[in-house]
């Protein structure tokens, strides 16, 4: 993975609650085993017409909102089955941060181990972010290691556990941060006979 540090970009917004992972990713196109190629599928009931058309009234259709990085939600975004698919749909999209009122826990730890940043902020910082991006292109300045979020007339602090933050600082998933133990793991083997 990527490391995240300060990220700069566009924001999105879905102004929706309970938004789930079979509308983040559709289980029809849950068929694949690679991490990649779900983005073209993402909120597809919702992004497309009927005809395969891209739907004119959907926010991420809008023209403001296109090659956004940073996406926008409204409360218990990520709710629904644990699929780990919803995260590869958002990243692949092309988002690099999620920034919510409340994620379901599932889907933001899924996120972290995919290199994605969730936010959670109250709901009055979101609710903003929600507003001045509905119409308009709006960008922010996200920086990890300070735990800071800033735009025009816009900023604000963030938690995050110090374990997440430093795999996302260091582009580490799980196994990354296992292996920078292996040569201590490989003495213990040495010494260790079953």
């Amino acid at each position: 993975m990527e490391p995240l540090v300060i990220h700069e970009g566009k924001i999105a917004t879905l102004n929706r609650v309970n938004v789930d992972t079979d509308q983040i990713i559709p289980k029809q196109f849950l068929k694949r085993v690679e991490r990649t190629g779900f983005g073209q599928f993402l909120f597809y009931d919702w992004r497309f017409l009927k005809d395969g058309q891209a739907n004119p009234h959907f926010e991420l259709n809008k023209p403001h909102a296109l090659g956004a990085s940073i996406l926008v939600a409204a409360h218990n975004f990520g709710c629904g089955s644990s699929r780990e698919h919803a995260p590869w749909a958002l990243h692949d999209y092309g988002f690099k941060v999620v920034i919510a009122p409340s994620f379901a826990d599932i889907f933001y730890n899924n996120c972290v181990k995919n290199g994605m940043l969730p936010i959670r902020l109250n709901e009055e910082q979101t609710n903003e972010l929600l507003e001045r991006g509905a119409e308009h292109e709006f960008e922010l300045k996200v920086d990890l290691k300070m735990q800071k979020i800033t735009g025009a007339d816009f900023d604000a602090s963030f938690e995050i556990d110090p374990y997440w933050k430093e795999m996302l600082l260091n582009g580490w998933d799980e196994i990354g941060l296992t292996l920078r133990y292996e040569t201590e793991i490989a003495k213990f083997e040495q010494t260790h006979t079953v």
